[in-house]
Parts: structure tokens; C-alpha cells; sequence
């Protein structure tokens, strides 16, 4: 019997070959045919060295099941979305593993819309289907076509700004050798950028490390070139770049949660009394640019499938979870990494004031311990212990996503990963750095002696 241990809440993620092969990836293409009985399906891939055999083996369980494939080829996951719902196909698969490690590969799946499937709409289902492997014939056999969607994926990107703005500014640029640098050059000759490139050619291999600027550690090359050139910005993907990193022009690494505030503003400037949708995590920053701007804010429980659904509920125009993950209304409600990192540099330009200016008073005010993972043995003990610890003087307690307790000057999240075995802790407080910092400190020690 199969190992399906590579199906996730949200997706389909897994060691190669123990774990994900071609076996299972044809299977799940043979899956997905009877669940959705879609007539036409977009595939794309990463770079990673697994996946073009990957993405084969799911082209004939398709074609198998009676759909006809249309292959964009390597991409960045956003364009598998872009092109399911652009081209109103029936559905999309997308073969990678983002950040994960070397051995590793993965698939995002959605159906018509660019709609996310996962473990509550569908996901499970098409893992029993792969489990029982009793799929009949079909009558008809399903064609795999090349798509070129560059072009119009541009067109859409450049949709979001004002180009006629936007003047001269350098720009450093890492891909983390995965599949970004593909679109920034597609990108390069309608903007009025100078583009550092650095770990720009897409390379299966990642001579520089698996592309995650989440980790402090993969952050010094992007730093270094920044300072060498004296750039006016830093931008750094995961390799599916469905993430984009943002740092300052004196090299500072920008917190996801402060950059969700800063598109936030930017759409209620375009979209007045908008609703914009972000997670628990962190909130206050969010709340309070949406709220003086006119906007609505709306807490969405933390995840890409919980994100896009209350955005289509909502109707909102953005929603922006601190992990930089950024979606758009506009974009079928998808997460993007090139359309946040273009509205910063419009923002930029229009404001005439650098990144870091743009950023320091939020930072001021609503200062943020930024996301602190620790492994634990009992998750839901922990949790419990340290609610009974804080309940007094406690304003507010809400479970949208974890625990959430706030207080008159501080606040935290603490909850439970959707894909790791860790928990997750966030504390901010109001303009106290001091404060937020001991508060901090003091919950890792409750979390560290369990």
C-alpha cells in the first residue's frame, strides 16, 4: 500500500521518492480527473530536479482520466492560477515543493476560478481515490498541449500600478535560483528599474541553499548586495515565489506584518471603504491603518484556503497574512509574489520617500516580536497553561485561529502550525518595544520548561 502520508491540510507535500513518486503523481492525476471531471486542466512546475517527471506522470493520469492538459511549464505557482482562471479553465495543478528541502516535492492544487482545493474541499477525497487506486478506463483520452501565458501574465501584473509613476530606482533582486528571475526579466523591459540579479538563473541543484528568506540566515547575500550597491530596495522569493521578502534601502529586513499594513493603505487609496481581510497573528498595525483609512478589517482565520474563501465572502480587495502571503480581488483572490513588491516601488515613487521612512513610525508604534516556532511535546497543554498564566487583567480572548488574548497594552497569538509539528508564537504591543520584548521572553520560558 501507497504512503500517503505527503497529503496536507492544504496541500500535497512529500519526500522523493519514499513519500511522493510517479506513481502517486499519476494517481492523483487519475483523482482529480473523477473528483472534478474537469474538461481542461493547467500544469506547471518548479525547478526542482524531481519535477518534470513529477509533472509527466500527473499529465498521464489525466489525459488517462479523459482531460485535456495544458503545460505552461516552470513557473512560479501564481501563473498556474493566473492562467486557470485567465484562460477559464476547469482547474490547475501546480508541481513543487516552495521552500521545503532538496528531497522534497510537492502539489498545489484548485479547481475552476483558480478556487484553492484543500483537506475540507476536496483534498481528502482525492486521497482516498489515490488510496483505492480503482479507477475504470475511460473512452476518451485527454491531449497535453505547450501554453505560452507570458505575455498576458505580464499585462495583468502591470495592471496594478501606474508605470507612467514609477521612475528610476536600483533594485536588488535574489531569486534564491528558483523560478522569479524568469518573470522579473519578463518584467524588466516595461519598468524604469535598474535590477541587481543576484542567485537569479532558476537551478534545481540551489548552489546557494533552498531559496526561504523567512530564515535569518538566507537573508546576508540579498543584505550584502544591497549595501554594495547602494539600492533603494531588496526583494527575495521562496522558489515558487508565491512569497516575496522585502528589505530596506539600508538592508533591514521588513516584517511581512508591516508591509500587509502598507498595501493595505495603498488599496483603501484606490478602494475607498474597502474591505481588507488579515490573519490573527498580529493585528493591531492592520486594524489601525485600515480603520483611520476608511477601510473595513476583517480577522481570517491564518491559511491560503481560509484566507481566499473569506475573501470571496467579504468581497475584499486585499487580504495580507504576515508570512507574506498577499492576495488580491483582482487575482482571482490569489496570493501573488510579484504584485506586492511592484505597489511598494509605485508607493515609493509617488511618495518620494524610501522604504525604511515608510515602515519606521508603524514599527513604532505597534513594535512585533515577528513569528518564534518551538518545538513542543504537548501543544494543547502548553496553550492551556499558559491561558490559565495570563488570564488576569485580560481584555480579550479570541480563538478565530489559536489563542489570541489581549491586553490594554500587549497582546499575543500562540497556536498550532497547519504543516508542522511546532507552535508558533506572536506578541506586539502599542509603541512599547520594551514590554513586548519581556513579554516575549517570559512565555518562551513557560513554553520551554514543558
Amino acid at each position: 500500500m501507497l504512503d500517503l502520508n505527503c497529503f496536507k491540510a492544504y496541500d500535497i507535500r512529500g519526500r522523493v521518492p519514499d513519500e511522493l513518486n510517479d506513481e502517486v503523481a499519476y494517481r492523483i492525476g487519475r483523482a482529480y480527473a473523477v473528483f472534478l471531471k474537469p474538461a481542461r486542466v493547467i500544469i506547471g512546475r518548479d525547478i526542482r530536479l524531481s519535477s518534470k517527471s513529477l509533472t509527466d506522470a500527473l499529465a498521464r493520469g489525466l489525459t488517462d482520466g479523459g482531460c485535456d492538459v495544458f503545460d505552461i511549464g516552470i513557473c512560479g505557482t501564481e501563473q498556474v492560477y493566473f492562467a486557470t482562471f485567465h484562460e477559464k479553465m476547469d482547474g490547475g495543478i501546480m508541481v513543487t515543493a516552495s521552500h521545503n528541502p532538496m528531497d522534497y516535492n510537492g502539489m498545489k492544487l484548485v479547481r475552476e476560478e483558480s478556487r484553492p482545493i484543500s483537506g475540507d474541499s476536496g483534498l481528502n477525497e482525492i486521497r482516498e481515490l489515490v488510496r483505492t487506486n480503482s479507477f475504470v478506463p475511460q473512452g476518451k483520452t485527454g491531449t497535453v498541449t505547450s501554453l505560452d501565458i507570458n505575455d498576458a501574465y505580464i499585462d495583468h501584473l502591470l495592471g496594478y500600478v501606474d508605470v507612467t509613476a514609477l521612475h528610476p530606482l536600483k533594485v536588488v533582486v535574489n531569486a534564491g535560483n528558483g523560478c522569479a528571475g524568469r518573470s522579473i526579466d519578463l518584467l524588466e523591459k516595461h519598468l524604469p528599474f535598474e535590477f541587481i540579479k543576484i542567485h537569479h538563473d532558476p537551478d534545481g541543484n540551489f548552489p546557494n541553499g533552498i531559496p526561504n528568506p523567512l530564515l535569518p540566515e538566507n537573508r546576508s547575500d540579498t543584505i550584502t548586495a544591497i549595501n554594495e550597491h547602494k539600492a533603494d530596495i531588496g526583494i527575495a522569493w521562496d522558489g515558487d515565489f508565491d512569497r516575496c521578502f522585502l528589505f530596506d534601502e539600508t538592508g533591514n529586513f521588513i516584517e511581512g506584518y508591516y508591509v500587509v499594513g502598507l498595501l493595505a493603505s495603498a488599496f483603501l487609496g484606490k478602494h475607498p471603504q474597502a474591505r481588507i481581510i488579515h490573519d490573527p497573528r498580529l493585528t493591531w498595525n492592520t486594524v489601525d491603518i485600515v480603520q483611520s483609512t476608511g477601510g473595513t478589517p476583517v480577522m481570517s482565520k491564518t491559511g491560503h484556503a481560509f484566507i481566499k474563501e473569506r475573501m470571496r465572502a467579504e468581497d475584499a480587495v486585499y487580504g495580507g497574512e504576515m508570512s507574506a502571503h498577499h492576495y488580491f480581488r483582482e487575482f482571482a483572490y490569489c496570493d501573488s509574489g510579484m504584485i506586492p513588491w511592484l505597489l511598494v516601488l509605485e508607493i515609493i515613487c509617488k511618495s518620494g520617500k524610501p522604504l525604511s521612512e515608510l515602515v519606521s513610525e508603524r514599527i513604532r508604534l505597534f513594535p512585533a516580536s515577528g513569528e518564534i516556532n518551538r518545538t513542543v511535546k504537548d501543544a494543547a497543554a502548553v496553550i492551556a497553561k499558559i491561558e490559565d498564566a495570563y488570564m488576569e487583567g485580560v481584555l480579550q480572548i479570541n480563538r478565530t485561529d489559536g489563542l489570541s488574548m489581549e491586553f490594554p497594552h500587549w497582546r499575543f497569538n500562540l497556536r498550532c502550525s497547519n504543516t508542522e509539528p511546532v507552535l508558533r508564537l506572536n506578541v506586539e504591543s502599542r509603541g512599547d518595544g520594551l514590554l513586548m520584548r519581556s513579554k516575549t521572553e517570559a512565555m518562551l520560558q513557560i513554553m520551554d520548561e514543558m
